[in-house]
């Protein structure tokens, strides 16, 4: 049924104009977000990840394409947004550093969204629903409510994010790699954060993502992108069972695994090699036929479609085209 899914990509399409010439960041890829569930989107640095995000939520406005939400389309730069739509739609950003004014205390930057969005009407009510999100992300009020940014650590900066993300009781929330600016020791907890809230508020969410064994813990089903485009797409389970896109496998064979049955669940046969290209003067047909150890002539010429060959499992690899 098209109504389980809350948000729909069709043919999205990001590029920017630079000196050097055309920058195809996102380039023509299609997904669906099922209600209640947490979409992981995976894939290098430079591989359009997070442009997608920033697209989705507005802060970049599509090239071509459509956008929508909750069946509604949503192809428009954010200040053509609705206060609704805005309210609906959050987003925690990578370095939560940058996104937070250094200026202001805790209570007013979690509080802005609700005094923006009129869900509190006095100084009192305000304090009380900024001390119930900051606990929801193990900020003791009493310790945190009156700090500066400049004050506390990274963990605690990016709690405060997502607390301030949560702040309007949103329905959809794009996690742009929350913790990858942090240290180990803190990631495990900012996780645990963010599940905690996808339980209580039954969220729906795109995590985006480098880290495979991270999306792993937190995803319901995986997307991963390459060079602008969308090369695999399948539940979490299926995805580490069976990887079927040659980039996929040498993302898996890449992880690193503590014991030998661990090592025997990675894919064999493929070993990650070269650099992800250009995206400016991305290659010919199937953009990782330079990487891919079983290209053939027709993977440097024709650019292959996604198409399903199993149940919810989509591939772009001539490899399954021609089965």
């Amino acid at each position: 049924m098209e109504n389980e899914y809350i948000l729909k990509i069709q043919n999205l399409k990001k590029y920017f104009e630079t000196p050097y010439g055309t920058v195809r960041a996102v380039d023509n890829i299609s997904l669906k977000v099922r209600k209640g569930t947490t979409m992981g989107l995976v894939g290098e640095s430079g591989s359009g990840k997070s442009t997608t995000g920033h697209v989705v939520v507005g802060l970049f406005p599509p090239t071509s394409g459509k956008i929508f939400f909750k069946n509604k389309d949503i192809s428009v730069p954010l200040e053509k947004r609705s206060k609704e739509l805005k309210k609906d739609i959050q987003m925690v950003f990578q370095d939560p550093a940058s996104s937070l004014n250094p200026k202001k205390i805790i209570r007013d930057i979690v509080g802005l969204p609700l005094k923006v969005h009129k869900m509190v009407q006095t100084k009192e009510e305000l304090e009380e629903k900024v001390a119930k999100l900051l606990e929801m992300v193990e900020l003791p009020p009493e310790d945190f409510m009156y700090r500066r940014p400049v004050d506390i650590g990274g963990g605690e900066k990016q709690a405060v994010s997502i607390a301030r993300a949560i702040a309007t009781n949103p329905s959809f929330v794009i996690f742009d790699e929350p913790t990858s600016a942090l240290d180990v020791s803190i990631q495990a907890k900012i996780i645990n954060s963010i599940l905690n809230i996808q339980r209580k508020f039954r969220l729906t969410s795109l995590f985006i993502t480098h880290d495979l064994s991270l999306m792993r813990n937190i995803s319901s089903e995986v997307t991963i992108m390459y060079l602008g485009k969308v090369c695999e797409i399948a539940p979490t389970d299926v995805f580490f069972q069976k990887p079927l896109h040659p980039y996929t496998q040498m993302l898996l064979s890449s992880v690193p695994v503590l014991t030998k049955e661990e090592e025997e669940l990675k894919p064999k046969g493929i070993k990650s090699i070269g650099e992800i290209g250009s995206p400016i003067h991305p290659p010919s047909g199937c953009r990782f036929h330079p990487r891919c150890p079983y290209a053939k002539e027709i993977c440097k010429k024709k650019e292959p479609r996604l198409i399903e060959v199993e149940p919810g499992h989509f591939v772009a690899c001539h490899l399954y085209a021609e089965k």
